[in-house]
């Protein structure tokens, strides 16, 4: 069985940064990608980074310039850098994981629990 435990949420002022985890733990072969997403209160559940283990990370148009997502492959964790947050990035942060639990099996749409942050202005 596999875990995903977000955690680094918050709350920070305006212009202030956090980083968020996504540590991946329990039968875990291999890590494809990991892609973090975030839903607003009232708002739909919307994609801010993703990133193919060992490949190039892909952001959303509102983070560019300001998120950075890397992974510690050796620990099987992914980490979101958030800097000049703005209070339009409140919300609660989820990651979701592709992955193979054994050379046969792959589980493509795991979730965490999520990491709530909120940005006060």
């Amino acid at each position: 069985q596999v875990q995903l435990l977000e955690s680094g949420g918050g709350l920070v002022q305006a212009g202030g940064s956090l980083r968020l985890s996504c540590a991946a733990s329990g039968s875990i072969f291999r890590l494809n990608t990991i892609t973090w997403y975030r839903q607003a209160p009232g708002k739909q559940r919307e994609l801010v980074a993703m990133i193919i283990i060992g490949g190039t990370p892909t952001y959303a148009d509102s983070v560019k310039g300001r998120f950075t997502i890397w992974s510690d492959n050796a620990n099987n964790t992914v980490y979101l850098q958030m800097n000049k947050l703005e209070p339009e990035d409140t919300a609660v942060y989820y990651c979701n994981a592709d992955y193979l639990t054994t050379p046969y099996h792959r589980v493509r749409d795991d979730w965490g629990q999520g990491t709530r942050v909120t940005v006060s202005s």
